[in-house]
This record gives C-alpha cells, sequence and structure tokens, in this order.
C-alpha cells in the first residue's frame, strides 16, 4: 500500500487524494493520506512544482494542445516556394478536403504597455485562473454596471474586438494570405491598447483564427493566398486594459462563392440570430440548440457538436458551456448580468462531424465539405438581449450580404 507525499508522514494513503498541480504539470501523482495533511504540508511539498516548472523550460516540453515546433515556421522574407512548403507534421497526413497548410511567420511580440492575460507568457500557454476556475466555481457570475461600462470595461472589450474584426474583413480579398489577415489583426489590437486573446492562449501560435473551408475553427493563419471562391471565417478576440475579453466571428465569401457556399455561410449567420431572438431571463442555456438545430436542418445542414459557446469576461472561457445542438444536456439558466458568446459551426451536409489536424489546433469536418460560422458576445438584459459586440446601429442581427461578401 502507498504511503502519504508528505515528508516524515508515514500513513497509508487510503484514497485518490492527489495534489492537483503535479497532475496538472504533468508529475507522476503524489497522493496524500488526509487533506489536513496535505494542506499542512504544502509549503514544502511546492518546491517540487518550482522545479518541475524549470526543467520544463529548460527541455521545452509541450502542452497537449502545442503546435509543432519544428518545420512549421519561416520568414516573412523567405522564397515562396518555401512559404508554401507543406509543414512537418503535413507530409503523409491524409486530409479530408482540398485545404492544404503552408508555413507561418514567426511568433509575433506584444508591446510591454499592453496588458497581458496570465497565459501570455507561460510556456504550455496555460491560463492558471481559468483552470482554478474550472475547479471551484460552479456559479455562472453577474456582471454589474461598473464591470460592463467602466472606461475599460466589458462593453468596451466588446467595442474594441468589433472594430478590430471590421479592419480585418476589410482587408480580406483574393491574392492576401490569412498570415497577413493575422498581422492587421495583430496591430489593430496593439494600436487599440489591447492584447490578441488566442495569442499564446495554450500555446496557439498566432493573434486571430482563419478557418478557410472546410475549417470549422481554430485555423492558424499562414501563407497560403485565399482563392477566389473560398469561404473565410475570422475570429477576433480581444483583451483590454481592464482585463476583459470581448469575443466575435464572421464567415466572409470572397469572390464567386458558389450556391453551397453561400447557403452554408447565410444557414450559419440565420442558426446564430435565431438563438439570440430566445435570450432573455429565463431561457435555459440549453435550448438555444434546438433553435440553431432547425435552422440547420432546414437548409440540409448539420450542427458541430464538438465546441460550444461559453461565458466570457474577465476570463476567456468560463461557464455557461452552451451547446448549439439538438436535445443537449446544458445546465443553467439565464440571468440579467450574464454573458456568454453563441458560435454555431454549421457544416454542409448531414455529418457534423469532424476532427483535429496533427497541428493540434486546425478543426476540421470529417467529408471535407465546408463549414461556416458566426459568433457574438452577448449580456442577457431586463428585456432580453443586447448583442455587445454588434455593428454600430445593428441591435439585431439582420443577414446583409454587402457585409460579408469580399
Amino acid at each position: 500500500m502507498a504511503t502519504c507525499s508528505s515528508a516524515g508522514c508515514d500513513s497509508p494513503v487510503t484514497s485518490n487524494l492527489a495534489c492537483p498541480k503535479c497532475l496538472q504539470l504533468g508529475l507522476p501523482p503524489a497522493y496524500f493520506c488526509t487533506q489536513t495533511c496535505f494542506k499542512s504540508n504544502y509549503g514544502s511539498h511546492k518546491q517540487v512544482h518550482s522545479l518541475a516548472k524549470q526543467i520544463i523550460a529548460a527541455q521545452g516540453v509541450q502542452h497537449s494542445k502545442t503546435p509543432p515546433r519544428d518545420g512549421v515556421t519561416c520568414p516573412v522574407d523567405a522564397a515562396e516556394e518555401v512559404k508554401l512548403s507543406l509543414p512537418s507534421w503535413a507530409k503523409g497526413y491524409q486530409f479530408t478536403g482540398s485545404l492544404r497548410p503552408a508555413l507561418y511567420s514567426p511568433k509575433r511580440t506584444v508591446p510591454p504597455n499592453i496588458r497581458k492575460p496570465d497565459y501570455a507568457d507561460h510556456i504550455a500557454g496555460i491560463s492558471e485562473v481559468e483552470e482554478r476556475d474550472k475547479r471551484n466555481h460552479n456559479s455562472i457570475r453577474v456582471y454589474t454596471s461598473n464591470e460592463l461600462d467602466g472606461e475599460y470595461g466589458l462593453r468596451h472589450a466588446s467595442r474594441m474586438g468589433r472594430e478590430v474584426l471590421d479592419v480585418a474583413g476589410k482587408a480580406l480579398r483574393p491574392g492576401v494570405t490569412t498570415d497577413e489577415i493575422d498581422r492587421i489583426v495583430h496591430e489593430a489590437c496593439i494600436e487599440r491598447d489591447c492584447y490578441p486573446s488566442p495569442l499564446n492562449y495554450y500555446n496557439f501560435p498566432k493573434s486571430v483564427c482563419t478557418s478557410v473551408n472546410e475549417v470549422i475553427c481554430h485555423g492558424i493563419p499562414d501563407y497560403r493566398e485565399v482563392q477566389d471562391g473560398d469561404i473565410v471565417n475570422i475570429d477576433v478576440s480581444v483583451y483590454n486594459l481592464g482585463g476583459y475579453h470581448g469575443d466575435l466571428n464572421e464567415t466572409f465569401c470572397v469572390g464567386n462563392v458558389d450556391a453551397d457556399g453561400r447557403k452554408v455561410v447565410q444557414t450559419a449567420f440565420d442558426s446564430l440570430a435565431a438563438a439570440l431572438a430566445l435570450v432573455k431571463p429565463g431561457t435555459l442555456y440549453r435550448d438555444l440548440g434546438t433553435a440553431i438545430h432547425k435552422v440547420a436542418k432546414a437548409n440540409q445542414c448539420s450542427v458541430v457538436r464538438n465546441i460550444c459557446g461559453h461565458g466570457i469576461g474577465s476570463l476567456f472561457h468560463t461557464i455557461p458551456n452552451i451547446p448549439h445542438y439538438h436535445k443537449n444536456k446544458a445546465k443553467g439558466t439565464m440571468k440579467v448580468g450574464h454573458v456568454f458568446t453563441v458560435e454555431p459551426m454549421i457544416n454542409l451536409g448531414k455529418s457534423g462531424g469532424d476532427l483535429t489536424w496533427d497541428d493540434n489546433w486546425t478543426i476540421v469536418t470529417t467529408d471535407g465539405q465546408r463549414s461556416a460560422q458566426f459568433e457574438h458576445t452577448v449580456l442577457v438584459t431586463e428585456t432580453g438581449c443586447e448583442i455587445l459586440t454588434a455593428r454600430d446601429n445593428e441591435p439585431v442581427m439582420k443577414w446583409n450580404p454587402d457585409l460579408n461578401y469580399r
């Protein structure tokens, strides 16, 4: 029988009481006989964590979401054939569709005057604040008027996100690379004294997600040029000086997009609009999925099940979790002051399936068909829903193809 990990304690371990920090760092489990013993000896035990972090830093150990570090980047002035070559991980990989990744530029830097989230400089990109929240926080946060309306409050973060996405959307056209869109987003964030939230979040290497054609979400911007007929999702998230995140995305039709491409884009838009029409005090979070499902099914499309909307604010991702599919088991009832994202991912056809490329981030359809998505950050108000990331003078979502055709 194992004995307690506390120094000087030989008591047998009769439960699965293990140090959570050791597990987080990937260390062998350290078991303790009682909670009291663990707490009284934590001061000495945590020295193991400090040593482990130093070893991790020295050896460059990767988080499970960390993209491969070798054979994925090259300088912006590299030869074109080098920039367009396959990353090392992709050689021999079995792709589900026609899209192929290219190399991408080195990680962009953030000036010291920009407030950073806790994961920005973490070697594995882990948000320890979010990890603690997952373990300890069971109630959905209610935001106050001061938190929402302060000079750098949550409304400000959402408004900055809206501005950055508008800048990026205007730059999208055939021939531009998604790596260039990443540069534009990064610089637009810095100009607004914001940190680009995706950068180094669990080691994501870029400042924005760009998802092309069969990519459902979390596409890594690279040197591939956007082609005439592509559909491209740009997912922008910012972190402002007040310590709040704003998150939104849109899918754009670039050039001459065929009827199916236009259909899936508008279906994704209409799915989100149908869900937001239900947002008000007393609505069950699980009910949003049914509204989304009905719109998708009516248009011969399907809903991705494995990626959810989420609470947002001082944390990038927190409760509530908001599935987008029918008959889900989401917990919780909407209350005034709740802030969250709704972001249905809609696939052409009936599959709705997804898998992740070996870059550990890019999620694609299993059948290679195209996928589209729209996302807003919303606030539950006394009278219903306020879209915090809406365009100016657009309090309710209304489809206007001129805004999303390039």
